[in-house]
């Protein structure tokens, strides 16, 4: 069942997503070669808390950690490790962070120094396949609209669009109905409702679709050894519209980025 919000609940929301979103920009300022993810997640974990927020993650469903953190081929679910970062590494992170008893959920791949043009692309495409599926999170359209229009936009490059992992509902619990995947038919699955909020998140892979396990029960990799690349945003049905509850603006401010992708989808105080 879609769980609404009330206006009031959604600007709690909008203050846990953008806790995660600060949370991404200070991270950003300190990956480099030579620092470890355990470092970054020490980091991640008293900001939050400093800040008057819960970690999101830490453990949910006996998650040890506060960041996911997830290099090169793994897709998702990485667990920080006392391993430096390497130049030429890509870096997925995700972070949670629970304010007044709502969920914020959010993700953004770094680039480590140089990193090969083809994989640079990678991020470019799975970036531009997140606003291509909030496009389509709209009064009156379905679950199948959001996934058909980054599955379509990114398999026209020949990546593969991991099937196993999807995107979902978000509010008091960190997943809701429904379930996003980045793939579907239009006009298919559950209908967008207004004061809906959902966390919108492409994960998608250079090479096959298809990936595996490994023995530590989180980390997930492509199963051809190529790079992945994760971008995640929550999202609120804000007056038959997509509106972002969460920002990468600090991300992009502390990387010298300057971009728009975001100016359709803003925030209306």
């Amino acid at each position: 069942m879609i769980v609404t919000k009330t206006k009031e609940e959604l600007e709690i929301m909008r203050q846990a997503a953008l806790m995660v979103s600060k949370t991404l920009g200070m991270i950003a300022a300190e990956i480099k070669p030579g620092v470890t993810s355990q470092r970054l997640d020490d980091l991640a974990e008293q900001y939050i808390r400093d800040n008057g927020a819960i970690p999101g993650f830490k453990g949910l469903y006996d998650c040890p950690s506060t960041l996911l953190i997830s290099p090169n081929e793994e897709v998702v679910h990485g667990l920080p490790k006392d391993v430096a970062i390497k130049d030429g590494d890509v870096l997925s992170i995700d972070c949670g962070a629970i304010v007044d008893g709502f969920y914020g959920d959010h993700a953004y791949t770094f680039t480590v120094g140089e990193v090969p043009e083809e994989t640079k692309l990678l991020l470019e495409r799975t970036k531009n396949s997140l606003y291509i599926g909030i496009e389509q999170f709209r009064l009156g359209n379905r679950v199948g609209d959001v996934g058909y229009a980054i599955q379509e936009y990114c398999e026209g490059f020949g990546y593969g669009v991991v099937r196993e992992l999807v995107g979902h509902g978000l509010g008091r619990v960190m997943h809701e109905d429904p379930q996003m995947p980045n793939y579907g038919k239009r006009g298919r699955g559950k209908k967008f409702v207004e004061g809906m909020t959902v966390a919108i998140e492409p994960m998608i892979n250079m090479g096959t679709k298809s990936i595996k396990h490994f023995p530590d029960g989180w980390t997930i990799k492509t199963r051809d050894g190529k790079p992945s690349a994760h971008f995640e945003h929550d999202v609120a049905m804000v007056d038959g519209e997509p509106r972002l509850l969460s920002t990468f603006d600090y991300v992009h401010e502390v990387l010298g980025i300057v971009s728009n992708e975001e100016d359709p989808y803003r925030w209306k105080d």
